[in-house]
């Protein structure tokens, strides 16, 4: 024997005959903290504070990205000056 029971109603009407919490409106309260909390998060952040915080690293990485491209290119030259003394 089977039974099928249809029942169309909204998801709001379902939580509330199953007694779960409507939860709405602490979703809208984390939804305008959140979007509050990255305004002031945005505003705080300028560009120019932004650059001078990353750059300097990069920076030091290009220096030290460059000075080990010169160094492999003077070991080959090296290398090709000893093999040609041979």
């Amino acid at each position: 024997m089977k039974i099928k029971v249809d029942i169309d109603c909204t998801p709001a009407e379902a939580r509330a005959f199953l007694g779960l919490p409507d939860v709405a409106p602490m979703q809208a309260a984390l939804m305008d903290e959140i979007k509050q909390r990255m305004s002031q998060a945005l505003a705080a952040t300028d560009p120019e504070t932004m650059l001078r915080t990353w750059l300097p690293a990069s920076m030091q990485g290009l220096g030290e990205m460059q000075k080990l491209f010169w160094n492999q290119v003077a070991q080959a030259a090296d290398w090709g000056q000893q093999k040609k003394d041979k």
